[in-house]
């Protein structure tokens, strides 16, 4: 895989700007194909108890999500793939509702690469080998066969619906769950709201015709600002590789130690220095 897209081994949120780094350095790791045992044991298929029961239409269910002006988070992120694997990398977060998701990894004591994600695009700036990387959602959707935007990122964080419901929307009900069935663009999204807190618990994203799938667990609820916020996020992505047409598994974690949210801004801080050079 070149190192431009090694940025965006999932394309999602936090490892378009961690993974080129790790990328680098994956030799060294390349007899240990999943360091975080934890990563792996959490993020094995199980039997759904949701879907075993027989599903029932019922009346749209008001749904708790997290509203803000801004927000930030420390945490620390793990990944396991066929070609990298990385554990509890320190990552400090800021962002702006609906606009910007701005990322600082620090290594050691020392910030190492920073990213900023907008609705239009994602820089990467790696400090160690002063050299940054522009994508598009259009690149990246391309390159991973998987329909990415960044409402599907923004919620990998926060927990919210990435896609807002519409009025015709459908709701059935499957044991303690209620499930909002959506299709937006490309994908068949079903969106699992448990019944005893009516907050996102789960995502299942099917792209249409590929197959390709994404899933999102959601653990670890907290009262942040009188809301419940999930500290710990479990992202499961299987893609069919254009390449070689083999299905590849990329499992993720994201967990916080640390959320806040604000009135003001906390800042974006983001100048790519003139000497670094631009990768292809």
């Amino acid at each position: 895989m070149s190192n431009k897209f090694s940025v965006g081994l999932l394309a999602i949120c936090l490892i378009w700007f961690s993974a080129c780094h790790k990328q680098r350095t994956s030799k060294r790791n390349k007899n240990n194909p999943v360091a975080d045992s934890t990563l792996t044991q959490a993020t094995q298929p199980v039997i759904d108890s949701a879907t075993t029961g027989t599903p029932e239409n019922v009346a749209p269910v008001k749904i708790n999500e997290i509203e803000f002006n801004y927000l930030t988070a420390k945490s620390k992120v793990s990944l396991a793939s066929k070609s990298q694997n990385f554990d509890n990398t320190n990552v400090n977060i800021r962002m702006k509702k609906d606009s910007v998701i701005w990322l600082s990894i620090t290594g050691v004591g020392l910030e190492v690469a920073r990213g900023l994600i907008t609705r239009d695009s994602i820089v990467f700036m790696d400090k160690i080998h002063r050299d940054y990387f522009v994508f598009s959602y259009e690149q990246l959707s391309k390159q991973y066969n998987f329909d990415l935007n960044f409402d599907l990122l923004q919620s990998m964080i926060i927990g919210n619906l990435p896609f807002e419901p519409q009025p015709e929307a459908r709701f059935v009900k499957m044991n303690e769950f209620y499930v909002l069935k959506q299709i937006k663009d490309r994908l068949e999204v079903d969106n699992f709201i448990s019944e005893s807190t009516l907050k996102l618990s789960r995502l299942k994203a099917v792209e249409v015709p590929t197959q390709n799938a994404f899933s999102l667990d959601y653990e670890d609820f907290r009262d942040v600002n009188n809301f419940l916020f999930p500290f710990t996020s479990i992202i499961n992505l299987n893609v069919k590789s254009l390449k070689d047409q083999q299905v590849r598994e990329t499992n993720m974690r994201i967990r916080h130690t640390k959320v806040e949210m604000l009135n003001d801004s906390p800042g974006f801080p983001f100048s790519v220095p003139s000497s670094y050079k631009r990768k292809k």
